[in-house]
């Protein structure tokens, strides 16, 4: 098909709008949502492309109802997504819920502010970190993922379609504001150079009738679409692979809610993604994600510079997280310092991994500036 927008090189196409032609170019033909800063040029973006693509874009009453109506229109099957920041992020938990009991692919975007409540509406974060990933109650399992380039943001949100798809999930594209309205060149693939991957669909009445059955032993049921031959139970209820609610049964809960935590843990080593700068020989390791990986890198290279060994690895999946992977990195350095934008969420998550092995520093910052490379490298030597 042809896009609305160029391929190739593009210069200075900012974060938003860089997520919004992805979702295009993944096969998002469904967007809901509510104006909010910073994501509603998302939303603008949207608004503008769907109708070139013969897909909707409607403005919805909130939050609450945005996430509510991609539900219902992945579902129909359409790959859907929405977009928001932290108190919109808020109201969508108990959809979000929703959808990982109902095993619904959608993406949502929450490009981060800073919190709690209105808080600071025009500047970036990091302190959604816990939300995404535990924010909806009750056990739980789904992926976040977190950019910190614009070309990762396109990147990234292909590749959280294809894995909501894939493992029939949602996932959370988790960004910020500075990331949100910074403006990078873009590499645009052709049509022909971007894997693409789509829901799996039953392939028999058999499998039609167990929409939350495990046929193909993957944990990961085919997906059956509304009105298209059979009749389909979802409810947010307890079910069983039929999907009629069994609310008393504990094994009938048990083996649903352990079968959504496997078809994820079970796939670790396809969605977990991390990149490492310099840890072959180091002995001081920073791990950051997002935004301050920016800061992150250059730091690890002013360390180099003064004689000390230090190296980055930057997380690309924020959840599930590697601890086996941290623990490994942990026996192999003498301190690990984690630089985050907010007074500490993902550090908890490292300082578990590292099961004592090394020392694990915060280096805090909220307030709505990144930190400076300076920053992170004074804390490193002291």
């Amino acid at each position: 098909m042809k896009y609305p927008f160029t391929t190739g090189r593009n210069d200075f196409i900012q974060g938003n709008e860089a997520i919004a032609r992805a979702a295009i170019i993944a096969g998002c033909r469904f967007y809901a949502g509510y104006p909010i800063t910073p994501a509603s040029e998302i939303f603008e973006a949207m608004a503008l492309y769907m109708p070139l693509v013969d897909g909707v874009s409607i403005q919805m009453e909130d939050e609450i109802g945005s996430i509510a109506a991609i539900i219902g229109a992945s579902w129909a099957g359409a790959k859907a997504m929405t977009a928001t920041s932290g108190p919109g992020f808020s109201l969508m938990q108990e959809n979000l819920g929703y959808a990982v009991m109902t095993e619904t692919p959608i993406v949502v975007v929450n490009m981060m502010r800073g919190g709690p409540s209105t808080g600071q509406p025009t500047l970036p974060a990091q302190g959604d970190i816990m939300q995404s990933i535990w924010g909806t109650h009750g056990d739980h399992m789904l992926i976040v993922l977190s950019p910190s380039t614009v070309q990762e943001a396109f990147d990234f949100t292909i590749r959280a379609f294809n894995l909501a798809e894939k493992y029939r999930t949602p996932v959370v594209l988790l960004g910020d504001a500075e990331i949100a309205h910074m403006r990078e060149r873009v590499y645009i693939p052709h049509p022909d150079e971007v894997e693409v991957i789509n829901r799996k669909l039953p392939e028999s009445e058999e499998e039609h009738k167990l929409p939350f059955g495990d046929p193909h032993g993957d944990g990961i049921p085919p997906m059956p679409i509304f009105g298209r031959g059979y009749r389909t139970y979802v409810t947010g209820l307890t079910h069983d692979e039929v999907g009629h609610p069994r609310t008393v049964e504990a094994g009938v809960h048990e083996r649903l809610i352990g079968r959504i935590y496997e078809k994820i843990l079970s796939h670790k080593e396809d969605i977990i993604s991390y990149e490492k700068f310099g840890l072959e020989d180091a002995d001081v390791a920073i791990i950051s994600t997002g935004i301050v990986s920016r800061s992150a890198i250059r730091a690890v290279k002013m360390l180099r510079e003064k004689g000390v060994k230090a190296g980055l690895l930057k997380l690309h999946t924020v959840w599930p997280f590697d601890f086996d992977m941290i623990e490994g990195l942990a026996e192999q350095v003498k301190r690990i310092y984690v630089p985050e934008m907010n007074l500490g969420q993902l550090y908890h998550l490292v300082k578990e991994g590292a099961n004592g092995k090394a020392g694990v520093e915060l280096i805090p910052k909220i307030g709505g500036e990144v930190h400076t490379p300076m920053e992170i490298a004074e804390k490193v030597v002291g």
